[in-house]
């Protein structure tokens, strides 16, 4: 039985009051809480959250969940709200969900309030408790992570979108015999945010450097090296940026911009992959614009980006694949230390049914020049 009010770390879990209609309708009108919350009405008014508060809310107790205001444990004013759905008895699972007021926000209320429920929830009959975000919502599996709940794949149309049509979701599990506290990433932030030499700089991939990327890897000589090499189109790159977040946080791949220290202007892009999990084994990539070429750049990108993964990512080990003759990337590799492993025939998809070669390099720690 879940319990009517659960108190930890600053926040107070308890039922909605009719007072609260004035925060809840202000909290909930949020542009950013409705883009991630379809199924709030919108415009969301004091009508709806005295609705909430009168019928929405007890029905959801009613049925098996909970829908808990989240209120500031000094003040007892609401700053969000958190809930428990999608219970299936049998199984022992559900859903938890959560939003927080604009006014509340980067004050760890999400992350409080989401580690007390599940804390509560999974002393109380829940074996497994999932947390679906969209891919668009860093700040929110952030929360994920930091509440002790591990990615475990990709929801495909799960969601809805307001207005019509559908979209995948993230899915993040935490399972009553899971370890407490936050949940170890594969790939964590940059220290400050960034990785420099003071030649170079790399930071990570955003939204806002779509024109830049798509005018990188739509370049004849870029595409040829890629496999198979076909130009993105705009939206794969604008979606490609959009995630690139998320994509950091669910240990799938780190996407970053090479910029020139001094200047701040853009160079290129490079990334690393987790090729191999279990073997601790990372995959590295990169491209350079054509007027930043020759100024031994490419050179320093991965440098830096190596010693960061075999440092606070922990990495045992790196590999790069490259076309064949692509014997300009083979000089990258080979000065920051990497060695030619061998020739993987046939192992890439090229145009029309054929098929590429892949050279590949590899580098230990201890090789890192």
């Amino acid at each position: 039985m879940t319990p009517e009010v659960i108190e930890a770390d600053g926040v107070r879990l308890r039922q909605f009051r009719p007072t609260d209609a004035a925060d809840l309708a202000a909290g909930c009108a949020d542009p950013l809480n409705l883009r991630f919350n379809p199924g709030m009405p919108q415009p969301y008014t004091e009508a709806d959250a005295q609705w909430w508060i009168t019928e929405g809310a007890p029905a959801a107790w009613a049925g098996g969940g909970a829908a808990y205001a989240i209120a500031d444990r000094t003040t007892d004013r609401l700053v969000g709200g958190a809930g428990l759905g999608q219970v299936v008895a049998p199984r022992r699972q559900a859903e938890v969900g959560y939003w927080v007021a604009p006014w509340a926000r980067r004050r760890g209320i999400a992350t409080a309030a989401t580690r007390a429920l599940a804390d509560s929830v999974l002393r109380h009959g829940i074996d497994r408790l999932e947390l679906m975000t969209h891919a668009e919502n860093p700040a929110s599996q952030r929360v994920a992570l930091a509440a002790g709940f591990r990615h475990e794949g990709v929801r495909r149309a799960a969601g809805q979108l307001r207005g019509g049509g559908r979209a995948d979701l993230l899915a993040w599990v935490r399972l009553a015999d899971d370890p407490p506290g936050p949940v170890g990433r594969l790939l964590p932030d940059l220290p400050d945010g960034r990785l420099t030499d003071g030649v170079v700089t790399l930071r990570p991939l955003g939204p806002d450097d779509v024109d830049l990327m798509y005018r990188l890897h739509s370049r004849p000589e870029v595409v040829a090296n890629q496999a198979p090499p076909v130009p993105p189109t705009r939206a794969a790159i604008e979606r490609r940026c959009l995630v690139a977040e998320s994509a950091w946080l669910a240990g799938t791949i780190a996407r970053l911009l090479i910029l020139d220290a001094v200047t701040g202007e853009p160079a290129g892009s490079c990334g690393l992959s987790i090729s191999d999990p279990e073997a601790g084994e990372g995959s590295v990539g990169y491209a350079l614009l054509p007027d930043q070429r020759g100024r031994g750049l490419a050179t320093r990108a991965v440098r830096l980006l190596a010693g960061w993964a075999f440092g606070p990512a922990g990495l045992a080990r790196l590999v790069a694949g490259t076309v064949p003759d692509n014997t300009a990337s083979h000089r990258v590799l080979e000065r920051v230390g990497f060695r030619r492993e061998g020739l993987l025939r046939g192992r890439l998809p090229g145009l029309a049914g054929t098929r590429l070669d892949d050279l590949v390099f590899g580098l230990l720690p201890d090789e890192l020049r």
